[in-house]
């Protein structure tokens, strides 16, 4: 409160400077425009104008400083009676019944509820129709696929096979050469003729071949020796029978052969064709379709109603502060804090950023209102310290 005090009165201070320069602005455009003594109408038109401008933002001005002396004058005379009222509660600018040398924090304190179950109507009674459809089975038709019919039935001709025996070559004559016949003779031929030759030697030698003996002028004895005739043997081909002919009968030459012959000739005959029938599935109606009404009795849900006991409010609390948070005080916090689980980053006696959040976290854990910068002596008194 006391800085909108001050924020105030620094507002109407700016403002009345700011009047006083518009002001004097002013003044010189008239000093100017009397200098140049109205040397141009179109001049004197527009310096007009900015006259008027000028005098209009000035009276808004004023009447903007005359508004803000009358808000400091209100808020002077609310500081005065809270300073005289100072202990009449906890809702004022100044914590009541202040003691020296503790610390205040204004802290707000939540709005208190009470909680109520109230069964409440969601849907109300009605009516619905539900359709029960129709039901139907599966079964079994016999239809007639193709009707009965006649065709023509073709009756092949049946064949068998029969043997016979066919003349190939009719029987004949012709006359046949019979050659002639030869045969191997024989017989013992003069090779060379018989002759006779003077040999040396006694006749005695040359036994009943030597026909004479004699003696030569020489002295020597010869003998007159008898060569027999050499004959040589000798094969030829002689004719035994003369060659003939005669007359041969040539028989007939037959074959037996197989022959397919019609035994029944083709023919035709009518056939029935029976009619062609076949099961097909079909679905057949069992129970039609139908409506059944149905009565939907009201819907009710119980519902939680908080309601509010007391609104929220702002109260002066005692808390740790300069004065009473000395090193040894701040550690003692943290050992605390420390043993209900919470992290301080180390009892180093100082309140710092790790400290405050612990002290948070636990007093949300309690439902115990905090604030970022300082440590409400009620978490004090619920860890079990006496500071």
């Amino acid at each position: 409160m006391f800085a909108n005090k001050l924020g105030l009165a620094a507002a109407i201070a700016l403002l009345t400077v700011g009047g006083c320069s518009s002001t004097g602005d002013t003044d010189s455009v008239s000093v100017t425009d009397s200098d140049a003594g109205c040397s141009s109408c179109s001049l004197l038109g527009d310096r007009d104008s900015r006259i008027r401008t000028l005098e209009g933002e000035l009276s808004s001005r004023d009447s903007t400083i005359a508004s803000l002396r009358g808000q400091l004058n209100d808020a002077g005379s609310a500081v005065a009676s809270n300073a005289g009222n100072s202990g009449a509660g906890g809702g004022g600018l100044f914590p009541p019944n202040a003691k020296a040398g503790e610390c205040y924090a204004r802290i707000l304190l939540p709005e208190t509820y009470s909680t109520s179950t109230e069964r409440v109507l969601v849907k109300e009674a009605s009516e619905r129709y539900e359709v029960i459809p129709a039901r139907y089975e599966k079964g079994t038709e016999r239809v007639l696929v193709k009707e009965a019919s006649t065709r023509l039935e073709v009756i092949p001709a049946v064949y068998e096979t029969v043997t016979e025996t066919v003349v190939v070559r009719a029987a004949s004559t012709r006359v046949v050469e019979v050659p002639a016949t030869y045969k191997t003779m024989t017989e013992q031929v003069l090779d060379k003729p018989a002759t006779t030759v003077w040999k040396k030697g006694a006749a005695s030698s040359y036994g009943s071949s030597a026909l004479s003996e004699t003696v030569n002028a020489t002295g020597e004895l010869m003998c007159l020796v008898e060569i027999p005739a050499t004959y040589k043997t000798v094969t030829r081909q002689v004719i035994d029978t003369p060659a003939s002919t005669r007359e041969v009968t040539e028989p007939a030459v037959t074959k037996v052969v197989e022959r397919r012959v019609v035994k029944q000739p083709a023919s035709t005959r009518e056939v029935s064709i029976p009619a062609v029938y076949d099961d097909v599935p079909v679905t057949k109606l069992a129970s039609p379709g139908s409506q059944k009404r149905i009565e939907v009795p009201a819907e009710y849900r119980t519902v939680t109603k908080k309601t509010l006991v007391s609104p929220a409010t702002m109260e002066w609390q005692t808390v740790l502060c300069d004065i009473n948070a000395t090193p040894s005080n701040i550690r003692a916090l943290q050992n605390a804090l420390q043993q209900k689980g919470y992290s301080v980053g180390g009892a180093d006696g100082k309140l710092g950023p790790s400290t405050l959040k612990a002290v948070n976290a636990y007093a949300k854990s309690m439902g115990i209102p905090a604030g970022r910068n300082y440590v409400p002596m009620e978490l004090v008194k619920k860890l079990g310290l006496d500071l």
